[in-house]
C-alpha cells in the first residue's frame, strides 16, 4: 500500500458489479484501471459512459473518467491491488466453471511485484480463492506465496464477495459489511485495509474458504425461502386461492415473513449460486438441489397457465410485461420472465408483443418469432391479455381504468385489484 494510502488498483472485469466497483474505487481518489475482453465495453467506458444500467451510476463514471482517476484497457497493467470480478457461470450439468476466474488470474500474474495485493470478488466455489494463489505460484515461482511459504509472503491474496442490490449498487458496495477471507490472517488484514478507503460497513475479517461459503449460503438461503413462495403459489392455484391474501394474512404472525412469489428466480446470483454447494456436495444437499428445482419448476409452471388462458381467447393479442430478472434493471441473465416471454412468441408468433422499458432491441431468441417489441401505452391500446412478467414501476403505476377490461395473468401482484377474470378457473383447471 502507498505511504498516500491511495493505491494504483486494476479491476478485471467491468460488468453489473465490476464498473460500479471501479469507479467507487476511483471515487475515493485512486487511481484505477478497469479491464475487460469486450472493445465496446472499454471504449464506452473511456468516453466517460457506460454499457448497463444501474442509478447514478452513469454520472459517477463519467466525473471519475473526466478527472483521469479511472480509463479502461483490454489488458491488465501494473498496479498495487488487483480486484478480480468475472462472471462464474455453471455447465449444463450445473458444474461451476471458474474458467474466467483463472484466466483473470493469468492476466494478473506476469505484472505482480512485492507487496501487491490480489482480491477475488466474483462468487466462487469453496477452494477458487486457492486455485488462485496455486496459479500464481505456478507462474511466479520468483514470488512468495501466502500459505506456500514458512515466509513472510511477498503478495497477498485474499477473497471479499460483493453483497448488493441491482438499483442500489452504489449505495450497498459502500454502505453493506463484507467479509473479506485471507489466504492468512495477514492477507486479510491487507484486504481490510483496502476496502477501508471506500467501505463505510463493518469489515469483518476470516478465511478465504469461509468468505467463499458465506456468499453462497446467503443465496441458497434466499433462493429456498422462494421456493417455499413459489410452491406455495402453486398449491393456491390448485386450490383455487389468491395466494396474495394468504400469504398477506399468515405475514401477520409475528414470526412468520414469507416471500413473495413470481414466475421463477433469475438473475447470475440466486439462480446460480446454490448449484455451488450442491455440485461440493451432492449427498449432503438435497433440499438446496430441492429448492432449485422449485423455483425452475415455477417457470413451466407460468408458461402452462400463460397458455390455459390463451387457450381460453384465441383471437386475444398477448403482452409479455418485463424480460428483466427483477425491478426496474436491465439485467436479463437466467431471467425466467425472459424465458416465458420467449416461449410463448415461439408458440403464439405475432401475436405476443413484448414491453420491457429497460431493453433498447429484443434478445436473439425473439429472432423469427414474429413477436415484436412494443411500448407499455400501445400495449393497453392494443393488447386484450396482459401476462406481468417483472414488477416494473412503470407497470405497478398503470390505473385500474386502464387495465379493467383486460385479462390479465399477474405472475408478481402488483395488480392486486385487478378483476378476476370468468375464464381464470377454467385456465387453472388446464394449467393443470
Amino acid at each position: 500500500m502507498k505511504s498516500d494510502n491511495k493505491p494504483n488498483v486494476c479491476v478485471v472485469g467491468l460488468g453489473y458489479i465490476g464498473l460500479p466497483t471501479a469507479a467507487i474505487i476511483a471515487r475515493s481518489g485512486c487511481k484505477v484501471l478497469g479491464v475487460d475482453v469486450t472493445q465496446h465495453v472499454v471504449d464506452t467506458i473511456n468516453r466517460g459512459e457506460i454499457h448497463i444500467e444501474e442509478v447514478d451510476l452513469d454520472g459517477l463514471v463519467r466525473g471519475v473518467v473526466q478527472r483521469g482517476l479511472l480509463s479502461a484497457s483490454l489488458s491488465v497493467g501494473a498496479s498495487d491491488v488487483f480486484v478480480i470480478a468475472v462472471p462464474t457461470p455453471f455447465d449444463k450439468d450445473h458444474q461451476p466453471d471458474i474458467s474466467y476466474v483463472l484466466a483473470a488470474a493469468r492476466s494478473v500474474a506476469p505484472v505482480l511485484k512485492a507487496g501487491d495485493c490480489i482480491i477475488l470478488e466474483s462468487t466462487s466455489p469453496v477452494g477458487t480463492t486457492e486455485a488462485i494463489r496455486d496459479l500464481i505460484a505456478q507462474m511466479r515461482p520468483d514470488l512468495k506465496v501466502p500459505g506456500l511459504c514458512a515466509q513472510t509472503p511477498d503478495i497477498s491474496i485474499a477473497y471479499c464477495p460483493e453483497r448488493v442490490l441491482p438499483g442500489r449498487i452504489l449505495h450497498e458496495l459502500t454502505e453493506n459489511d463484507r467479509s473479506i477471507g485471507g489466504i492468512t490472517p495477514r492477507c486479510a488484514r491487507k484486504a481490510i485495509a483496502f476496502y477501508k478507503l471506500f467501505v463505510r460497513g463493518q469489515c469483518i475479517p476470516t478465511d478465504a474458504r469461509s468468505a467463499e461459503m458465506t456468499k453462497l449460503v446467503e443465496n441458497a438461503y434466499r433462493d429456498v425461502n422462494i421456493a417455499f413462495a413459489n410452491e406455495l403459489s402453486i398449491v393456491a392455484d390448485k386450490m383455487g386461492l389468491d395466494v396474495w391474501e394468504v400469504i398477506k394474512l399468515a405475514n401477520r404472525h409475528p414470526r412468520v415473513n414469507i416471500l413473495s412469489p413470481g414466475p421463477g428466480v433469475g438473475g447470475h446470483c440466486i439462480a446460480v449460486d446454490p448449484w455451488f454447494i450442491v455440485a461440493s456436495a451432492p449427498q449432503e444437499t438435497p433440499l438446496i438441489r430441492t429448492a432449485r428445482g422449485v423455483n425452475d419448476g415455477k417457470i413451466h409452471h407460468t408458461i402452462a397457465k400463460a397458455d390455459a388462458l390463451i387457450a381460453a381467447h384465441p383471437a386475444a393479442r398477448i403482452a409479455c410485461l418485463g424480460l428483466a430478472f427483477k425491478a426496474n434493471i436491465d439485467d436479463f441473465r437466467e431471467s425466467p420472465a425472459r424465458l416465458v416471454a420467449a416461449t410463448l412468441a415461439r408458440k403464439y408468433g405475432e401475436r405476443v408483443s413484448i414491453v420491457e422499458p429497460y431493453a433498447s432491441q429484443l434478445p436473439r431468441e425473439f429472432e423469427g418469432t414474429g413477436a415484436q417489441a412494443i411500448d407499455l401505452d400501445e400495449a393497453l391500446e392494443e393488447c386484450e391479455l396482459l401476462i406481468v412478467l417483472v414488477d416494473h414501476d412503470v407497470f405497478r403505476h398503470v390505473p385500474l381504468a386502464e387495465r379493467a377490461t383486460k385479462v390479465v395473468y399477474d405472475t408478481r401482484g402488483i395488480w392486486p385489484d385487478q378483476p378476476k377474470p370468468d375464464v381464470e378457473a377454467e385456465g387453472l383447471r388446464l394449467a393443470s
